[in-house]
């Protein structure tokens, strides 16, 4: 057994999408109130079935898309007609990113032979961890320094400094130890680890705290794998307005507070061990006094949008924050499950998404693999309901292949989407629900560093 069965490796992936069904996949089906605007293909040399699109970060007029072989800068300027900017080859797991100002992080979760973009796997351990990149020209990225962080970076958060601190940045890197320990990836693996970066000098980059979020070991999982015992954190969302993070911690969710960016504190922790199999990301609302946290059941790869998975597993938990100070704690109000049921062919489950900045309701974009995007409402969290949808249809009718929908986000006008094997959607949705978000425009969007809400 591997020691990241939920991080996706070149095998697994290899093994998942050997072969493509002859018959081209459906026309996508969608609600009246959403546009598909363009679609730009993955291109050479990410377009093989082993190297699926990750998560997405933005700055300025371009969007940045992780890739298992590096990463490619798209130039959004017109939203219509995206172009690429840029591909960096530059192998690893799973290859997320953040932006800040001309440097690009990317994380990677994946023992490698060293820390170049020349790198080969190396199973029995080595480096892992984030690289920097200069991207102030972005169709010439270069590469900077890297940092070995313990059983690497699966995530990154993004959390800019302030006071002593301002002029940098600091990474939230998220890791975790599943299975068999390797070198540089050993038990106990209850914390983070934090990287200041100073941002006129990001050569000198350097982990400053490896705060342990644990002391208890944390939940010691369930029988049969029922649900997963924690031993790290999957993702980490901060909302700095609020000194609010969310953590998406394998068996726990965390609320925590920054206000010291070296030493986060846990203020309440929840487990669901009814529902939950793998507590995998978090987003705030927009007045930051709600939690959106996501259940990755499966690990992305299975399909578990069915009527035998049920409305809770696989799922959306809706958790409003209550109380002050240290006496905060995250109380359940609901689960949103995407509410069309999909085939057997079709990996599905609750995945990366962001909040639309709307007057005066809770609404969220979110990808579910190829169970498409879904556009929720949860201004009631007792009762979320979906407004507006964008599927595909399965890639295959008769064979399980990973695909669809990794992430999908809101930025200044459009739904941005990263497909794993088709590339970037852009989308447009039309909803008089919505119409207000036009008037927030952001300069720099990473999503696991949500902006204080301007309607909130």
């Amino acid at each position: 057994m591997s020691r990241r069965p939920i991080a996706l490796s070149a095998a697994v992936l290899l093994a998942l999408t050997t072969a493509m069904a002859t018959a081209p996949p459906e026309p996508p089906s969608m609600s009246a109130n959403i546009r598909h605007l363009a679609n730009v293909p993955k291109q050479p040399p990410f377009d093989g079935m082993s190297t699926p699109t990750t998560d997405l970060a933005f700055t300025g007029r371009h969007a940045i898309a992780g890739n298992f072989s590096g990463f490619t800068v798209y130039d959004i300027g017109d939203p219509r007609r995206p172009e690429t900017a840029a591909r960096v080859l530059c192998p690893g797991a799973q290859n997320d990113v953040s932006v800040s100002g001309s440097l690009l992080f990317l994380s990677t979760d994946d023992p490698r032979s060293d820390d170049s973009c020349a790198s080969t796997p190396s199973p029995a351990g080595g480096w892992e961890g984030i690289k920097i990149f200069d991207i102030g020209d972005p169709a010439n990225p270069r590469y900077v320094r890297s940092i070995a962080t313990p059983c690497g970076s699966h995530t990154n958060t993004l959390v800019p400094g302030r006071g002593r601190h301002r002029g940098s940045v600091f990474l939230y890197v998220s890791s975790y130890l599943i299975g068999q320990e390797t070198s540089g990836c050993a038990a106990p693996h209850d914390k983070i680890s934090i990287i200041e970066v100073p941002l006129g000098r990001p050569e000198q980059a350097a982990i400053v705290a490896e705060p342990v979020l644990f002391p208890d070991g944390g939940n010691p999982g369930g029988t049969g794998s029922t649900w997963y015992p924690t031993t790290g954190c999957h993702d980490l969302t901060a909302y700095p307005a609020k000194n609010l993070m969310a953590g998406a911690c394998m068996g726990d969710g965390l609320l925590m507070d920054i206000a010291d960016p070296l030493r986060p504190r846990v203020v309440t922790r929840v487990q669901d061990t009814e529902n939950f199999a793998f507590w995998h990301s978090a987003v705030f609302n927009q007045r930051g006094d709600t939690v959106v946290f996501s259940d990755e059941l499966g690990g992305g790869f299975a399909p578990t949008c069915t009527a035998a998975t049920g409305a809770t597993r696989g799922a959306n938990a809706i958790y409003s924050i209550t109380g002050y100070g240290d006496q905060r704690t995250l109380v359940k109000r609901g689960y949103y499950k995407l509410p069309r049921e999909q085939g057997q062919t079709e990996n599905c489950v609750a995945h990366y998404g962001s909040i639309i900045p709307v007057l005066g309701r809770d609404i969220m974009v979110q990808a579910w693999y190829q169970g498409g995007v879904s556009v929720w409402e949860f201004t009631d969290p007792r009762r979320p309901r979906e407004i507006a949808h964008f599927d595909r249809g399965p890639l295959s009718p008769t064979q399980l292949i990973l695909g669809g929908a990794w992430s999908a986000y809101y930025y200044n006008g459009f739904i941005y989407v990263a497909d794993t094997q088709l590339g970037l959607d852009v989308l447009e949705l039309r909803d008089p629900r919505t119409r207000s978000a036009g008037l927030t425009r952001y300069r720099e969007f990473n999503p696991q560093t949500q902006p204080a809400g301007l309607f909130g």
